[in-house]
């Protein structure tokens, strides 16, 4: 499978998604125009991606900024990785790195924890 990278631009996150590594790395500020768009080939690639069993998963959000359109985006990749788990397909962990000064963050990481149920999130102030 091939890696996924899209480079960081204004309004648009930098994706990373490197099979080798079992390493999907969503960075940077999500506030575009187009967010079903630029998320659908992310989906596409996440779910060839957990078709194989017995992948270990790390997604690391370094997010700064994002609108409530990539909110439901970021969530809905965490939900696929939940499934992925929770079916014994594999190990996924989510980590969710926010500064240590934003609470929005913070608290968004938390709401994903508490609406998902699903304990493999790591809250990770930095």
């Amino acid at each position: 499978m091939e890696k996924l990278f899209i480079k960081k631009k204004e309004f648009v996150p930098e994706v990373n998604f490197d099979p080798a590594k079992g390493l999907l790395e969503v960075s940077g500020q999500s506030y575009h125009e187009y967010t079903a768009e630029f998320f659908e080939p992310l989906f596409v690639w996440v779910s060839k991606y957990l078709e194989e069993s017995g992948l270990n998963i790390t997604l690391n959000y370094k997010m700064t900024y994002f609108n409530t359109a990539s909110s439901k985006s970021f969530f809905k990749i965490i939900e696929m990785l939940q499934e992925y788990q929770e079916k014994g397909k594999g190990e996924a962990v989510v980590n969710w790195y926010y500064k240590k000064d934003d609470e929005d963050m913070l608290e968004t990481g938390e709401d994903f924890i508490s609406d998902s149920g699903w304990k493999n999130i790591n809250l990770i102030a930095y």
